[in-house]
Formats: structure tokens, C-alpha cells, sequence
């Protein structure tokens, strides 16, 4: 088979940890007969440098003409530190979102037999666990009017959800549910909101379309709380952009380092994959940064938008591999073992592929 990938970089450590997923994705290639061609194409603040927007159209055209995207990470202190840059990298990541039509971010999260005490929680709390978040995208506080009045002294930013919005979400969530334990639960925060409220009314309308699914509703604060408790009580959960965007990273820690995680974003026209961590702009450079999110991005990416099972089980099978034998860099290494470099890990993957 032969994909043509979008190839978007990024900033920060976003350059390094896509080398090596690349170099991984290249060997499974070889390894089970496929052709990949990759297109770079700038985004963030990168972006911003070279063309002034943080979403070039040029890019997005690539975007749109491949089978899918991989992702490296956005972001520059120096638009972090200035409030009011008047063009973001974030911004670029937002307007992809949209104009992709990029509206369901899915989000694992699962431990690792070999790390499971480099948890900040208890073992007997997160083993077993295996959930999967599936956060909108395209809608809520993010992308809801926002500005200044009161000569500056008063800002808003307003929520605002469409049923639709809603429904194309919770299809997803239930659909996914099916191919799980059949569990779902809605994540909202009804006592309070509107938009809530429209989400909760929405999905129990759907329920009766997915009778062998056990829906559950629960408040956001209360889901919050008992990620850190028993997270392994969880499969599969929806809601809404702000929310999901703060679960998410709470539940990112479980699996003890966010260098970790993969995460897929799906929608209307094309799938992007990428890692759940920051550009990380202090290890810039350094060749220090964890590649395995990343890696697992492409996992995801081979399963997922190529219907490649195999494939994408052989690379967690050797992610897996250089974890128990410690092929790791610094952010998982012991105090007392060796820290192996980016590259390093990527080419030890390769090699044992």
C-alpha cells in the first residue's frame, strides 16, 4: 500500500520527536511491503516566522490532499510571554482544527506494566486501567465570542454549542463504546451550565439508538476527582472542548509521564496524530526529548486511518520492549541508569523492528 502523510513538524522539541517516528514509520513500511511519502509543510510559530500566519494556506492544501497527518507539538515562549501578540501559535493549531473540520479529539490513556510505579498514584489505583477521552474540538469557550468592553476592565468569553455539534461527538463516543466494555460516560457540568445541559438532553436522546451501551452522566469536578481515585472505572468518556482539555492533561499523569501518550484528532476531511505533550521549548535542541508519544501517534495512525492492525501492533510491541529494558531517555530513566538520547531511542526502535 502507499500513503502520502502530511508531515507537520512544528516547533520546539516538535522537530525531534517526528524524526523519530518517521524513522519508525519508515521501517514498518519496509518491514510489511508499503511506500510513505512524507510533505513537510510549516505550522505554529514557525509559521508565524516564515510566512507571518501560524496556518499557512500552502498548508493546509497539503493537509488536505493527504491521508493523513502527523504532528509534532506548537509554541514559542516568546508569544507565551507577550499577552498581547496580536497572531499566536495556538491560533494555528484552532484554525487546522476548523478548517480540517477536526471535531473529535481521542485521547487514550493506559499504563505500561514496566512504569507503573514511576505513577505519582498508587499502584492499586491506576492498574488496569484503560480509558479513552474523546474531547470536541471545534466548538465550546475556545472558539465562542470573546473580547474586551469597559475600556478593557471586563473581558468575555462565551460558550456556545450546536445540538449538532453535540450529536456528531456522542455518535463517536457510543460508537467506540461498542467496540469496548460498552460503557460511556458524558462529562458535563448540567447543575450549572446551559450548554450542558444541551449536551446531557442530547446524549440521552441517543441512548435508545444504542441499547447495549450503559451510558452514565457525571459533573466535571466529579470526574476530576475520581480520575485520581479509581480511573480504571472509567472507558470511555465524552465532552465538551474546555473540559476535555483540562481531563485530559490530568489524566495524562496516570501513565507517569506525559512523554507517553499518543492522541488521534478525526473529522470531516482527514485525521491528524500527535503527542499529547507541549513544543517543550527549554529541551529545544537537546536531543533529550521523549519520542515515544509520538511513535505511538503513528501506532495509532497505521490502525486507525489505514486499517493496519498489525502494523501498529508491532510498533507498541517494541515501545513496550524498550521500556522494560530500559531504553529510555531522561524523563524515564532511574536516578541510578542510563539516559539514552531522542535519536537513540528511535534508532534502538528501528533496529529492533
Amino acid at each position: 500500500m502507499k500513503f502520502n502523510i502530511a508531515l507537520l513538524a512544528g516547533d520546539g522539541i516538535g522537530p525531534e520527536v517526528i524524526n523519530e517516528a518517521v524513522k519508525v514509520s519508515d521501517a514498518i513500511a519496509k518491514k510489511f511491503n508499503h511506500e510513505i511519502n512524507w510533505t513537510p509543510a510549516l505550522t505554529g510559530a514557525c509559521a508565524i516566522d516564515a510566512v507571518g500566519v501560524p496556518y499557512p494556506d500552502e498548508t493546509h492544501e497539503i493537509c488536505m490532499a493527504a491521508d493523513a497527518v502527523l504532528f509534532g507539538a506548537i509554541g514559542h515562549p516568546k508569544y507565551d510571554n507577550d499577552p498581547s501578540a496580536p497572531v499566536r501559535p495556538e491560533q494555528g493549531l484552532l484554525l487546522m482544527r476548523k478548517k480540517l473540520g477536526l471535531f473529535a479529539n481521542v485521547r487514550p490513556t493506559f499504563t505500561f506494566p514496566s512504569l507503573i510505579d514511576n505513577s505519582p498514584l498508587k499502584r492499586e489505583r491506576i492498574e488496569g486501567t484503560d480509558l479513552i477521552f474523546l474531547r470536541e474540538l471545534t466548538g465550546g469557550i475556545y472558539f465562542g465570542e470573546k473580547g474586551r468592553k469597559d475600556d478593557g476592565e471586563t473581558a468575555f468569553d462565551t460558550c456556545t454549542y450546536t445540538r449538532a455539534e453535540v450529536q456528531r461527538l456522542a455518535k463517536k463516543g457510543f460508537e467506540l463504546a461498542m467496540t469496548r466494555s460498552k460503557k460511556l460516560c458524558c462529562v458535563d457540568k448540567a447543575n450549572v451550565l446551559e450548554t450542558s445541559r444541551l449536551w446531557r438532553e442530547t446524549v440521552q436522546a441517543m441512548e435508545k439508538e444504542y441499547p447495549e451501551v450503559t451510558v452514565s452522566y457525571e459533573f466535571v469536578d466529579a470526574v476530576a476527582m475520581r480520575l485520581v481515585q479509581w480511573p480504571n472505572s472509567y472507558d470511555v468518556l465524552i465532552t465538551e472542548n474546555l473540559f476535555g482539555d483540562i481531563l485530559t492533561d490530568e489524566a495524562s499523569v496516570i501513565s507517569g509521564s506525559m512523554g507517553l501518550m499518543p492522541s488521534a484528532s478525526v473529522g470531516e476531511h482527514t485525521s491528524l496524530y500527535e503527542p499529547i505533550h507541549g513544543s517543550y521549548p527549554q529541551a529545544t535542541g537537546l536531543n533529550i526529548a521523549n519520542p515515544l508519544a509520538t511513535v505511538l501517534s503513528a501506532a495509532m495512525m497505521f490502525e486507525d486511518a489505514f486499517g493496519l492492525k498489525e502494523e501498529a501492533e508491532a510498533i507498541r510491541a517494541v515501545v513496550n520492549k524498550s521500556l522494560e529494558q530500559g531504553i529510555v531517555t531522561e524523563d524515564l530513566a532511574g536516578k541510578d541508569a542510563k539516559a539514552y538520547k531522542t535519536s537513540e531511542v528511535g534508532d534502538w526502535l528501528v533496529a529492533n523492528l
